[in-house]
């Protein structure tokens, strides 16, 4: 295996739904999947709401599992399989290897803003000095003011919510950064803010898989799309 290689590859993968409260209705999602995210790309996932992109995503970062194939990630010098790993394997990946930026800010509630974005850094074993001069940077850039830091994001604006969301999904180093709609409540300025950092991490080499609603956003920051309705299944079975 070399660096050639690519940060992620997704090989045959299909999903599907069972409604349990319909008699076991199966639903499928999607079937055939297949593409490689390389270090230094930002592969988009494109296709009408619905067609599986959130699915896609959930699948790589390990929530979903599958019906079949593989989903392969290069971590160091090796190539972890999420369909088939353990639950330990999964959080040892997300703890050095990706990274993910949801819509949604789940964070412990009452922990203070600037401690929720320094823990995948701190997690890392990054030192705490450190740590928190890049939260201040980052938050700083994201336009955060700082009265907010020493205080619960819980009590922000969805907006102020979804750019400590931004900031601490992209804290930590990591090979593989997956992007949920991560300028969804944002405005011109911020996505800007967004932009650059996204930028940053691709000149940085890393591997990016994202879902951008926002066309502007999204023509600025794909390597390339990947049309997840290529991959629709339309037949529901019993």
């Amino acid at each position: 295996m070399t660096h050639s290689d690519p940060v992620l590859s997704v090989e045959g993968v299909a999903k599907s739904f069972v409604m349990h409260l319909r008699g076991g209705l199966t639903i499928p999602v999607v079937g055939d999947v297949a593409f490689t995210v390389a270090a230094g790309e930002c592969v988009v996932l494109g296709g009408p709401s619905g067609a599986g992109k959130s699915s896609i995503l959930k699948m790589v970062w390990g929530n979903y599992g599958i019906d079949r194939g593989a989903i392969r990630v290069r971590s160091a010098d090796r190539l972890v399989d999420v369909a088939t790993a353990t639950p330990r394997e999964i959080l040892g990946l997300r703890r050095t290897t990706m990274g993910y930026v949801s819509q949604f800010l789940r964070a412990v509630p009452r922990v203070a803003t600037l401690d929720v974005v320094m823990e995948p850094a701190l997690a890392q074993g990054l030192a705490e000095t450190e740590a928190r001069a890049r939260a201040q940077g980052l938050l700083t850039r994201l336009n955060v003011p700082e009265r907010l830091w020493t205080l619960p994001p819980a009590t922000f604006s969805g907006g102020e919510q979804q750019r400590v969301n931004i900031a601490r999904g992209l804290i930590a180093d990591v090979d593989l950064l997956l992007l949920d709609e991560p300028t969804a409540s944002l405005d011109a300025a911020n996505r800007a803010v967004v932009v650059d950092l996204i930028e940053a991490k691709k000149a940085a080499g890393v591997a990016m898989l994202g879902i951008f609603h926002d066309g502007d956003v999204r023509d600025r920051v794909a390597t390339r799309i990947v049309d997840v309705s290529a991959f629709a299944v339309r037949e529901i079975a019993a």
